[in-house]
């Protein structure tokens, strides 16, 4: 299991921000599925937050069923492989939405968009 590199920005909630990068964590793998997550003392101190900020942005994540908790043993990561699928399907398609875009407000169509990618990868 790898060690996140938190960043955030001052335009939105941390909460927020940390259940957004814990969630790219998971579908990613670096938390795999059936795996126990550090305990929220942990993650804070990793993310340099407020253990009550970290506990906030764990309750939405097992609201969504990404986590759940052990009675006494901790969080662990969901074994729902349907789920992780269609959560990373989710955050694929709202970052290909996002570069077009982008892509757009430059004078790019999504046509000359897919030319960049397809450069980008071939080297």
């Amino acid at each position: 299991m790898q060690v996140i590199q938190f960043k955030f920005d001052n335009e939105r909630p941390i909460y927020l921000q940390l259940v957004e990068q814990l969630r790219i964590a998971i579908v990613s793998g670096a938390y795999p599925a059936g795996s126990r997550l550090p305990s929220v003392r942990e993650l804070a101190v990793m993310a340099k937050v407020n253990p009550n900020t970290m506990q906030k942005a764990l309750t939405e994540l097992e609201s969504d069923q990404l986590i759940f908790t052990e009675r006494t043993n901790g969080k662990y990561v969901t074994k729902d492989q349907r789920l992780l699928a269609k959560i990373k399907a989710e955050l694929a398609t709202d970052l290909a939405d996002n570069y077009l875009a982008d892509m757009s407000k430059i004078g790019i169509t999504p046509a000359e968009s897919i030319k960049y990618i397809k450069h980008k990868g071939g080297q």
